[in-house]
């Protein structure tokens, strides 16, 4: 058995993740679902989601529609109750350093690109779309391997512009204090956000009210620190029609 909620995983967090999840384990068992005692936050995320034994994880559209959807089941989407964004969904912010000259995004057409992963999609297909549709993508650019890797990027010059999910950024201006020397040069379109999956062998209505229940069971101060307002359900089909960026995979 294995379950992770890796995906805004941070050492602020972890202790209000452990209670998290205590109590999504405690719903589980009531339905008959065994679980491990704890989280496994730092497996490497794709052993993660194609663990036959897989009870609970999180994982990003992208890496979901291209190869997981056949393989797992979807429980229900996480909704963080972001601005601009309906329920369960989320967007990305293009971030510039907060002294750059410019407030015209096609000013960075030339300039150095930072994303985490071509497999991401807040950190590389929802930018991609959002310039490509008006002519516009990056003569440069630089893999950073994460969202805070790419932040951190910007802020010392070794990037120009980089893409973050709103929560990543929501999360950053929280916890690190380079967050101030970045600005939000422009906001993406909203996409369904980061959806929870569990292993073809778990029912995941089960799972859903036992990860459903738990959010109402957190305290007010873990719910505001992991800033989960409730779980939807976003249909499979809306995950699978957003496309990929030409060779991101």
């Amino acid at each position: 058995m294995i379950a992770s909620l890796m995906m805004y995983a941070r050492s602020q967090l972890d202790a209000a993740h452990a209670r998290f999840w205590q109590l999504i384990r405690e719903n589980l068992a009531q339905a008959g679902i065994d679980a491990p005692e704890e989280l496994s936050q730092t497996a490497e995320e794709f052993s993660v989601w194609k663990d036959p034994d897989l009870v609970l994880s999180q994982t990003c559209g992208m890496p979901y529609r291209t190869w997981l959807h056949d393989q797992v089941n979807l429980v229900g989407t996480p909704d963080y109750g972001l601005d601009g964004c309906p329920p369960g969904y989320y967007r990305s912010a293009l971030m510039v350093r907060a002294d750059a000259q410019s407030s015209d995004i096609a000013d960075f057409k030339s300039k150095t690109f930072a994303y985490n992963q071509t497999f991401s999609q807040s950190g590389y297909a929802a930018p991609y779309w959002h310039l490509k549709s008006r002519g516009i993508w990056f003569q440069n650019s630089w893999q950073s391997e994460g969202h805070l890797n790419s932040a951190r990027s910007v802020v010392e010059g070794l990037a120009d512009i980089a893409s973050l999910d709103a929560v990543s950024w929501r999360l950053m201006r929280e916890y690190e204090e380079f967050a101030q020397d970045l600005r939000v040069l422009e906001w993406t379109n909203p996409t369904p956000g980061l959806p929870l999956i569990t292993s073809t062998k778990h029912d995941p209505e089960v799972v859903f009210d036992a990860v459903s229940a738990a959010i109402t069971q957190l305290t007010p101060d873990d719910q505001t620190a992991l800033g989960i307002k409730g779980l939807v359900r976003i249909p499979k089909e809306d995950y699978l029609a957003i496309p990929n960026p030409p060779g991101s995979v």
